[in-house]
């Protein structure tokens, strides 16, 4: 399984409509406001390995309109 947690930017004012959009997205458990560098945090698990990670759900967050920029924290060991 892979697992990882994106950080998101998005464009100004976007925020609620970005998290209803990643909320369909099969593979995010979490969606998270924050305050500060980024707007969003979200949790991604997959059954398969990394490389589907990134495939299937990263492309998917990257092309929402209003994301800006991300950065993909991928998760080495879980304690």
């Amino acid at each position: 399984m892979a697992l990882a947690f994106v950080l998101i930017n998005t464009a100004s004012g976007s925020e609620d409509k970005v998290v209803r959009e990643l909320k369909k997205i099969e593979g995010i458990v979490e969606v998270h406001t924050l305050y500060g560098m980024h707007d969003i945090i979200d949790k991604v698990e997959i059954k398969e390995g990394p490389e589907k990670l990134h495939e299937d759900v990263v492309w998917k967050i990257r092309r929402l309109n209003e994301v800006q920029r991300t950065a993909t924290l991928l998760v080495a060991d879980s304690y």
